[in-house]
C-alpha cells in the first residue's frame, strides 16, 4: 500500500474533527475546526476538496450534503507528524517532546491513564528486549564452541570418506574403458559395411563405363578397309605402265633392220 500525502498544518485540524466525530459534512468541520480562527465557509470547503484529492478522505452523498471519513487511521497520519515534529523540534529526543508537549496544557484523569499505560507498555517491552539480550547471549557463546569443534569433526568425516572411496575410484575407469570400446568396434563394423557398398557401386560404375568401349572398334572395322581402294589404284598404275617399259625392244627391231 502506498504511504498517504503529508497534509498541511489546516488540513490536519480538518482531519482531526473527523476522527474524534466520525464522518461530518463540511459544516460540521467549518464549525469544529480546533484553533477557533475565523475563516470562510469556502476555506473550509477547499481544504476538504484537497484532502479529497490527496486521498486521505473518502466522500460520500447523503440526500443534499456530502459527508466526509478518514481514508486513514490517526495512528497512521499522526506517527508521520510526529516522527517530523520530535526530529525536527528536538533533535528526535522523546523525552524532551514529551515533557514540551505536557507543559503545554493540563490533563484530563482520562488521558493520564492513557498515559500511564502507554509508559507501562514501553517498560515491558524495554524489559523483554533486555531480557532476549541476556538469553541470547550464553546462546551464541555455546553456537560459538560448536562452531570450533566441527570442524575437527568434520575433517575426520571427510578422511574416512576419502578412504572408503579410494578402491572403488580407481576401479570405475576401467568400466568406463569398456563402455567405451562397445560403440567404437560399432563404429568400425558400420564404417566396414559402408566401405564395402561403397566399392561394389564403384566397381559396377566401372565395368558399365568399359562396355561401350570395347564394342566401338566393331563399328569403326569398314573404315580401316578405304586403303584397300587405295592400294589397289597403285596396282592399275603399274599396270599400265609395263607397256611403256617395252618401247625400246621396239626400236631394237628397227635398228636391226
Amino acid at each position: 500500500m502506498a504511504k498517504p500525502s503529508h497534509p498541511s498544518n489546516l488540513e490536519l485540524q480538518a482531519l482531526s474533527v473527523l476522527w474524534h466525530n466520525g464522518p461530518s459534512t463540511v459544516n460540521v468541520v467549518y464549525e469544529s475546526l480546533p484553533d477557533g480562527k475565523e475563516r470562510a465557509y469556502t476555506t473550509v470547503l477547499s481544504v476538504m476538496q484537497s484532502l479529497e484529492r490527496k486521498k486521505l478522505v473518502k466522500r460520500t452523498r447523503s440526500g443534499r450534503a456530502h459527508t466526509y471519513e478518514p481514508a486513514y487511521s490517526q495512528e497512521v497520519i499522526v506517527r508521520r507528524a510526529t516522527d517530523d515534529f520530535i526530529t525536527n523540534a528536538f533533535g528526535g529526543r522523546l523525552g524532551e517532546a514529551v515533557l514540551a508537549t505536557l507543559s503545554t496544557g493540563s490533563l484530563t484523569p482520562e488521558e493520564k491513564t492513557n498515559i500511564e499505560r502507554e509508559l507501562q507498555r514501553h517498560k515491558t517491552m524495554a524489559a523483554k528486549k533486555t531480557a532476549k539480550k541476556v538469553a541470547a547471549k550464553p546462546a551464541k557463546k555455546a553456537a560459538k564452541k560448536v562452531a570450533k569443534k566441527a570442524p575437527a569433526k568434520k575433517a575426520a568425516v571427510k578422511k574416512v570418506a576419502k578412504k572408503a572411496t579410494k578402491a572403488p575410484a580407481k576401479k570405475a575407469p576401467a568400466k568406463k574403458a569398456v563402455a567405451k570400446k562397445a560403440p567404437a568396434k560399432k563404429a568400425v563394423k558400420k564404417v566396414a559395411k559402408s566401405a564395402k557398398k561403397v566399392a561394389k557401386k564403384a566397381a559396377k560404375k566401372v565395368v558399365a563405363k568399359k562396355a561401350p568401349a570395347k564394342k566401338a572398334p566393331a563399328k569403326k572395322a569398314p573404315a580401316k578397309k578405304a586403303p584397300a581402294s587405295k592400294q589397289a589404284a597403285p596396282a592399275k598404275k603399274a599396270v599400265t605402265k609395263a607397256p611403256a617399259k617395252k618401247a625400246p625392244a621396239k626400236k631394237a627391231a628397227k635398228k636391226g633392220k
